[in-house]
């Protein structure tokens, strides 16, 4: 086994494959489509802009649940997975331009930056999967975006989340099938 397929084994270990933030984002964005049924459009929207704040400490806590152990701070590939996760960040104009426009169209600006955000993952934990989840959550929250408009809101935000949902098991799955071929926990 090469060095990098051993960095990517510790990477997938230490991730659970990215299934547990699938998990959280998923449940937090189906709660915000749920949202958007009873609250203003704008309100659930604005919801919607931070509700990473919940998912993301949901995330690692799910991580730790599943018994994974985190990246040594001197792994060679922390550097690059770190600035990977962050780098939907630099998309957040885009989703307040979005915003602005209307705030249906928030979810759909959301998917587009999350698709982007999920190909390099491909690579990283040595899966297709990953692609097909950010070209299909993409194309999919433009679809529905374009054929419903203003009424998007929240049938994006369940479309997303029944993404994620079929997701994390499939990918799960093949963090286990890797990390056990490797011997390290995931």
């Amino acid at each position: 086994m090469s060095d990098i397929e051993r960095a990517l084994d510790d990477v997938s270990a230490s991730s659970a494959g990215g299934a547990p933030f699938l998990i959280a984002f998923g449940f937090t964005l189906a709660v915000c489509g749920v949202l958007g049924l009873v609250l203003p459009v704008r309100t659930a929207a604005i919801v919607t802009l931070f509700q990473g704040n919940l998912a993301l400490p949901l995330a690692f806590l799910l991580e730790r649940r599943l018994g994974t152990r985190r990246l040594a701070a001197d792994h060679p590939l922390r550097p690059l997975a770190l600035q990977m996760a962050m780098s939907q960040i630099v998309a957040l104009p885009a989703v307040l331009l979005a915003f602005s426009l209307h705030p249906a169209y928030v979810p759909a600006a959301m998917a587009a930056v999350g698709g982007g955000h999920f190909l390099p993952y491909a690579w990283l934990q040595r899966t297709r999967i990953y692609v097909f989840l950010g070209v299909g959550v993409s194309v999919g929250a433009l679809v529905l975006s374009l054929a419903l408009r203003h009424e998007a809101f929240s049938p994006v935000l369940f479309f997303i989340s029944a993404c994620y949902a079929a997701a994390a098991p499939l990918l799960l799955r093949h963090a286990r099938r890797i990390t056990a071929r490797a011997g390290a926990p995931a």
